[in-house]
């Protein structure tokens, strides 16, 4: 991981790398379309707009100052619901090098010096390696249902770790 940095904080062009990260991988791997890309980043550029280093975390992971990998933690609402995990990819050339799990533990790291109670995502069911990495790290299955919150009917999952 010589050429991996991961860094916390705003960095020029992160909203619409992320955005593209996502769209490429969902796109071609679940056939998620226009309407995902597009969620992807008016929520991210929304979340970014009210940024507050004090309780939210963003996190990229770049090689030769290229995003290829992100990590979310919106604290908003923290303390009453949770942390939320969002916005968590790797591309291609990082998958397997161990960089979701060094992202994730600087997330729990950072949610843990915050003294929020827990951090939930919401996934879906068939993401075998992401699964296995929240699950080393804690993460529980709270709740399924099925839904179309990213544009394509599936069973989506809450995954929560108690801090």
């Amino acid at each position: 991981m010589d050429d991996i940095h991961i860094r916390r904080g705003y960095l020029p062009g992160a909203i619409g790398r992320v955005a593209e990260l996502h769209a490429a991988y969902y796109t071609e791997n679940w056939s998620f379309g226009v309407y995902f890309e597009a969620r992807i980043a008016t929520e991210l550029a929304a979340f970014m707009s009210r940024y507050d280093d004090s309780r939210d975390g963003f996190w990229t992971a770049t090689v030769h100052g290229r995003v290829e990998g992100s990590l979310t933690i919106d604290g908003q609402h923290a303390q009453q619901q949770g942390a939320w995990l969002r916005w968590f990819i790797a591309s291609e050339k990082l998958r397997g090098r161990g960089v979701g799990d060094a992202l994730l533990s600087e997330a729990v790291r950072f949610c843990a010096q915050c003294d929020f109670p827990s951090i939930y995502l919401w996934t879906f069911e068939g993401l075998h390696a992401a699964h296995k990495l929240h699950q080393r790290h804690g993460f529980v299955l709270t709740e399924e249902r099925i839904g179309s919150h990213w544009g394509v009917k599936l069973n989506e999952q809450r995954y929560e770790l108690l801090l």
